[in-house]
């Protein structure tokens, strides 16, 4: 007999049914996981375009495809972090897709009407890649401030996201905290790597690993520390992020010129960090 938790159930056309204890997750830890948000039979076109995009079959020009945990400068071989920025900037036929369309729908049940696609991304960490750590951030230390910051990110897992590859982790509550953590370049400075790190204590820190299947999705604030490990494993840890935001604050993100590419002018991008600075009181 099925139930309201059986994934099978939740998944309704275009939509998938959010349960009230999920958006109370959301609200006091700062993520939540949602199981079975695709099936099996729906991920298989989505991971062929996705993997297309790996491979460069489609065209993904300057920085929007590069390494997240290194810098813009290592050949492509040496990348632990795979990263493709706004594909379906560069695959506009990809627009729409069922995951970003059942996506839409989660975050209007988690944060409300008015929210609008912000930005996409595919991020991937071949096997045995230590190094594709992804260092601790909260994701408002790299947008501009602006009055309504109700956020969605959808993080789907296209392989099972697990310690032993690298997935996601949170430091839960962390939203809820007054100001923003102190971020520091990775590298110096953002030339050479757009690439944040928050202030984050792991003995002290309330750090909760998700460890998810293929075809569940996380949903995280914007406020919500997070981070995940490297790769060690002779698996690959895929992932297909949707960002859902305010209509009103991506027309201010565009007026400042901003618009998540890492394409990006780097003016921009200090501009968008003295906002973020201002957020933290500091």
């Amino acid at each position: 007999m099925s139930t309201p938790h059986d994934p099978a159930v939740r998944r309704r056309g275009d939509e998938y049914l959010v349960l009230p204890e999920e958006i109370e997750t959301f609200r006091r830890e700062g993520w939540v996981h949602l199981r079975g948000v695709l099936s099996e039979e729906e991920l298989r076109p989505i991971e062929a375009t996705y993997m297309a995009f790996l491979r460069r079959e489609h065209a993904v020009p300057g920085k929007d495809y590069c390494d997240m945990s290194g810098d813009y400068h290592r050949s492509i071989e040496d990348y632990d972090v795979l990263n493709v920025m706004l594909p379906t900037r560069y695959l506009p036929q990809w627009s729409g897709n069922l995951y970003e369309r059942r996506a839409a729908s989660i975050a209007r049940q988690i944060q409300g009407a008015g929210l609008a696609l912000d930005y996409d991304q595919l991020l991937a960490k071949p096997p045995g890649k230590p190094a594709a750590v992804f260092a601790w951030h909260q994701d408002s230390a790299y947008w501009p401030d602006t009055p309504d910051p109700r956020t969605a990110t959808v993080w789907m897992a296209l392989d099972d996201s697990l310690r032993e590859n690298g997935c996601m982790r949170f430091v839960s509550g962390s939203q809820k905290e007054p100001k923003l953590r102190a971020h520091r370049p990775l590298h110096g400075d953002r030339e050479k790597s757009h690439t944040l790190v928050a202030a984050v204590d792991e003995a002290q820190d309330r750090v909760e690993y998700a460890e998810i299947r293929r075809g569940d999705v996380t949903v995280h604030d914007e406020r919500v520390a997070h981070g995940s490990g490297g790769n060690p494993s002779a698996r690959w840890r895929r992932a297909y992020i949707v960002a859902f935001r305010s209509h009103a604050t991506i027309a201010a993100e565009r007026a400042m010129g901003f618009t998540h590419s890492h394409n990006d002018p780097i003016e921009v991008l200090e501009r968008v960090g003295y906002a973020a600075a201002e957020k933290r009181g500091r």
